[in-house]
């Protein structure tokens, strides 16, 4: 059986990371470079990298700060934020990144899923879907939340899916911040859909809640940021719960 993978999240402001809630009231939350040092010593699987701001802001993603951790790392390594062709991803990968997040530019063009995985191989894109609850219904948004879209979320992840991605980093708005619990039923129906690993994001607050975004909606990977920021969990406590629980992950 395939490990459960914990996966810290760098969100990236200004070269500081933030953290706010439902994507709103960023707040600094420290050095990135010193808090990806910390990540892999205290045993996470991988390290996500968003430039939050860059697509929004119209520009491209901070290669500079992505080799300086880079160069502190030794773990899996996923950058994202302004990504939109494959120059971006060739800086990105010759600055130290391992593998690619798409976001806003796979909606606008969802043709570039299949270039890039021809292009780089599916291993190394990860399509970020971001969702909310609209109209009961969950639907994807663009530009880190600012822009509704119509593409239904169970719909847009099959498509993605069938088109390349390597993965999926599904992250509920609504849940972000709150430290409420995952999205677990829909994490759980995308999941039962798709052939590739869903790696589940927002709402993390105690252990629990990994414990179930593993248990009941069977995410591959589980991401958080504010509870490994601020230590409220350190990962090897947080691996050691979810270990006695039955939970395959790597110690």
């Amino acid at each position: 059986m395939l490990t459960k993978r914990i996966i810290p999240c760098l969100d990236i402001k200004d070269g500081r990371t933030v953290k706010g809630t439902n994507f709103l009231g960023l707040k600094d939350a420290g050095d990135p470079i010193e808090l990806a040092e910390r990540y892999c010593t205290e045993g996470a699987d991988e390290l996500v990298f968003l430039d939050i701001t860059a697509t929004h802001e119209k520009r491209k993603t901070l290669a500079h700060l992505v080799k300086k951790i880079a160069l502190k790392i030794n773990i899996p390594f996923t950058v994202g934020g302004g990504i939109s062709s494959i120059e971006d991803i060739n800086i990105m990968l010759n600055n130290g990144a391992d593998k690619i997040s798409i976001n806003t530019a796979a909606v606008n063009n969802p043709m570039l899923i299949e270039t890039l995985a021809n292009n780089f191989g599916s291993q190394c894109i990860v399509v970020a879907i971001d969702i909310k609850q609209i109209n009961g219904s969950w639907k994807v948004v663009t530009h880190g939340g600012r822009t509704k879209t119509d593409l239904d979320a169970i719909e847009w992840a099959k498509q993605v899916s069938e088109r390349g991605a390597g993965e999926i980093l599904l992250t509920s708005m609504e849940h972000d911040g709150t430290k409420n619990g995952y999205a677990i039923d829909i994490t759980k129906s995308i999941r039962n859909e798709v052939t590739i690993p869903v790696i589940a994001s927002g709402g993390a607050g105690n252990k629990q809640h990994f414990a179930d975004v593993f248990h009941i909606a069977d995410a591959d990977a589980a991401l958080a940021a504010s509870i490994f920021h601020y230590n409220e969990i350190p990962i090897p406590e947080l691996k050691k719960y979810l270990f006695d629980k039955k939970i395959p992950v790597r110690i």
